[in-house]
């Protein structure tokens, strides 16, 4: 592949200050200002870098958060619209404890309350592109909570950390068909640069290619840069290349891009059934999650352990807890091509971190 050269980021838009309805962002025009066909337009463009505020992903979640809520509120007669702490605090002791009879399917069981907490979240966010305040911290949230989180909170559950004989497994059996090709770039560059599944399937091949992409990759001779779009902002990533073609992410990518005949776009996309065919949709990040499994059973990985349980270990984020835990490599650097803002946050990822290595019960004279 031809080298490219090197691009700066876009610069990242000033967040608009947006008003929320139930249809979305909701930006009308000032009512001291004139309507025109190019006022209105200027309104739609302000519309789409409001809805670029946040991650796709967390505006889908306060999205279904709000509508959650306002269906409980319609079924109450009650007014969703006035950030009230009495009434939230009622609806999230119904979410951890729903009261019989209920017509919601859905508030039938009991959420977690780390699922209870993103909800007050995804509230807040929505009163605040309202010009209104919930305030979490008022009696009737906050004790409501505290309880929830006394009675129910669990510790986190972390999946298994991938190790690199693991992963080679994996690889291992994949084919050479145009769908294992694909599968093996991505377990590998992954795995190599420390992705999130929806970090690895929103990557084009050249900047600008596509709205919906989130990132590019470069490939240089002793590597391959990766420019991606965070939820924090911009920040490149460095793969180097693998120490046999095997094990190589750089040298799987070149391979799937080469034979897939991809040199425009999405990186990786859906092939057809029979291989012969490279569609033009992006994945989905739920197709890397599978992936994952799919290769961990047949690779044969784990089988001390019950195949129902070995699926539920293993997940997209085990590609990025493997980096983490299995890099020989100084903190700083796992650190920073994780794209974490403190070292404490890389230290939750590293599953064989050695907790003992600064002794204070020896250095206390013990």
């Amino acid at each position: 592949m031809v080298e490219k050269s090197r691009a700066d980021p876009p610069a990242p838009s000033s967040d608009p200050q947006v008003d929320e309805s139930d249809e979305g962002h909701a930006i009308t025009i000032p009512n001291n200002v004139a309507a025109s066909g190019s006022m209105e337009q200027l309104v739609e463009t302000a519309r789409d870098f409001a809805a670029q505020a946040t991650a796709e992903n967390t505006n889908k979640a306060y999205k279904a958060d709000w509508a959650h809520f306002a269906s409980w509120c319609r079924r109450r007669g009650a007014d969703q619209f006035t950030p009230d702490p009495q009434l939230i605090g009622l609806y999230i002791a119904e979410c951890a404890a729903p009261q019989d009879g209920s017509r919601s399917q859905s508030a039938s069981r009991p959420l977690s309350y780390s699922t209870i907490e993103r909800r007050l979240s995804g509230l807040a966010w929505n009163y605040q592109q309202r010009g209104q305040v919930l305030d979490r911290k008022d009696r009737h949230i906050a004790t409501v909570l505290a309880g929830i989180k006394r009675a129910h909170a669990k510790p986190p559950v972390q999946k298994e950390p991938i190790a690199p004989d693991e992963l080679m497994k994996m690889v291992g059996t994949l084919s050479f068909s145009l769908r294992d090709l694909r599968d093996r770039a991505i377990l590998l560059i992954g795995y190599a640069g420390g992705f999130r599944r929806s970090e690895i399937v929103a990557l084009d091949v050249n900047r600008d290619d596509t709205i919906d992409g989130k990132g590019w990759i470069e490939i240089e001779k002793d590597g391959a840069i990766v420019i991606l779009q965070t939820k924090t902002g911009w920040k490149e990533v460095a793969i180097g290349r693998g120490s046999s073609d095997e094990s190589c992410p750089v040298h799987a990518l070149e391979q799937w891009l080469h034979y897939a005949k991809i040199d425009h776009g999405p990186v990786f996309r859906r092939v057809l059934r029979d291989n012969s065919k490279v569609q033009e949709d992006r994945l989905s990040d739920k197709h890397v999650a599978r992936l994952i499994k799919k290769t961990m059973l047949d690779a044969g990985i784990r089988t001390d352990v019950p195949e129902k349980d070995r699926l539920a270990l293993f997940s997209g984020h085990s590609l990025r807890a493997g980096l983490a835990s299995y890099a020989e490599a100084d903190e700083r650097h796992i650190q920073k091509q994780l794209g974490h803002a403190s070292a404490e946050m890389t230290r939750r990822y590293q599953r064989r971190r050695d907790r003992f290595r600064v002794n204070l019960t020896k250095a206390a004279g013990l």
